[in-house]
C-alpha cells in the first residue's frame, strides 16, 4: 500500500474537498482522484462520497480513518527510529500568529543551540486549528493558547506564559482609571474569536462596562499601533512586544483579579520525538515563565514606554 496514497485520503477527509487536498498536496484534482480510487480498489470498498460540494468519509473511511493517521505518523518517524536519535529528523512544530515574532525566535535559538542537528518545519495558525493538525498527527507539538477543550489521550498541555488582561492606552492617559477608560474612550476591541478576546469580553460584561466599541481586530501589535495614534484604548492580555515597541503607549492595570490569557506547549506524549518537545517546554519556561515586570523591559513613571531609544529607566510602579 502506497502512503501517499492514505495521506491523499485524510487530507480529504480534513478538508473535506478534492480541489483544497489537491493544492494542500502540490497535485491536481485528478491526481487525487486517481489515489483515491486506487486505494478504495486495493481495499475494496469505496471510501468516500459526494454531499452537495463537500466530500465526506463513509462509514468505512471513518473505520480506517484514525488507522491511517497512524500509518502516516509510524512511517513519517521510522528514519528517526532506526538511527536511535529522536533529535534527529524533522521536527513539526506549530505555532499560534502572535507568538511567530515573540516567542518562536528565542526559543528556536536556545533549541538549536542545544539540539544543533534537528531539522524544523514551522507552521503559523489558531491555537484551534494547530490542535486539530496535531492530532492527525501533521504536527509534533504546538505553542498555543490554553485549550478550553478536554486534550485527547495521547497529547499534553503545559503552561509557560501567563499573560493578564491590561487595558492600553495612549501615552497621554497614563495613570487614569482603567475602568474609566474602558466605559469612555473610544473602544478597540480585540478579535473576539481568539481566546484573549473573549476574556476581554467576559471581563466588560461581569463589570457592567459598555465601551463606545471602534472598531474589531485580530493582531495585537495592530491594536497597540491603533491606539498610539490616539483612535482609543483596548483590553488586551499583557504582551511583552507591545512594551519593546517603542509606541508611545502606557499599560494600565486592571483594579481587582485580571483574567489571564495563558500560553504553554501542547504534544503527543507519544511517537520518538516527545522527548525534544518535553526539552522545548523546558527552554520555554526557562525563557518565558518570569513575569513580565522583572524583565529588562522599563516604562517611565507614567507607565510609558518613551518613543526614543537609549538608555531606559526602571519604574517601581511597573506592575
Amino acid at each position: 500500500m502506497d502512503v501517499r496514497f492514505l495521506q491523499s485520503f485524510v487530507t480529504v477527509v480534513d478538508v473535506g474537498s478534492l480541489a483544497e487536498a489537491a493544492r494542500r498536496l502540490d497535485l491536481t484534482p485528478a491526481a487525487i482522484a486517481a489515489r483515491l480510487h486506487a486505494l478504495e480498489e486495493e481495499l475494496g470498498v469505496p471510501l468516500v462520497r459526494r454531499a452537495g460540494r463537500s466530500v465526506v468519509p463513509t462509514e468505512a473511511g471513518i473505520r480506517i480513518l484514525d488507522r491511517a493517521r497512524q500509518v502516516i505518523r509510524d512511517i513519517r518517524d521510522m528514519g528517526s527510529v532506526a538511527i536511535g536519535d529522536a533529535s534527529l529528523g524533522e521536527f513539526r512544530l506549530g505555532s499560534f500568529v502572535t507568538a511567530m515574532g515573540s516567542i518562536v525566535p528565542p526559543l528556536l535559538g536556545q533549541l538549536y543551540r542545544r539540539h544543533p542537528n534537528v531539522s524544523l518545519f514551522v507552521k503559523p495558525g489558531r491555537s484551534i486549528e494547530l490542535c486539530e493538525s496535531l492530532t492527525r498527527g501533521e504536527l509534533d507539538a504546538a505553542i498555543v493558547v490554553e485549550p478550553q477543550f478536554a486534550v485527547a489521550k495521547g497529547y499534553q498541555w503545559a503552561e509557560f506564559m501567563a499573560e493578564p488582561l491590561v487595558v492600553v492606552a495612549p501615552a497621554s492617559m497614563a495613570g487614569r482609571d482603567p475602568h474609566a477608560l474602558l466605559a469612555n474612550e473610544p473602544f478597540i476591541r480585540y478579535d473576539r474569536s481568539v481566546l484573549g478576546g473573549q476574556l476581554a469580553d467576559r471581563y466588560l460584561r461581569d463589570h457592567g462596562i459598555r465601551p463606545h466599541q471602534r472598531l474589531e481586530v485580530d493582531g495585537l501589535m495592530v491594536i497597540a499601533a491603533l491606539v498610539a495614534e490616539g483612535l482609543g484604548v483596548a483590553l488586551v492580555p499583557d504582551w511583552r512586544p507591545m512594551w519593546q515597541s517603542g509606541l508611545a503607549i502606557a499599560r494600565c492595570p486592571l483594579p481587582d483579579r485580571a483574567p489571564v490569557r495563558r500560553v504553554g506547549l501542547i504534544w503527543s506524549t507519544q511517537g520518538p520525538r516527545a522527548s525534544l518537545s518535553e526539552a522545548l517546554l523546558a527552554e520555554a519556561r526557562a525563557l518565558f515563565t518570569h513575569p513580565l515586570a522583572s524583565d529588562s523591559t522599563a516604562l517611565d513613571h507614567s507607565g510609558v514606554l518613551p518613543r526614543a531609544s537609549g538608555r531606559r529607566r526602571k519604574s517601581k510602579s511597573t506592575p
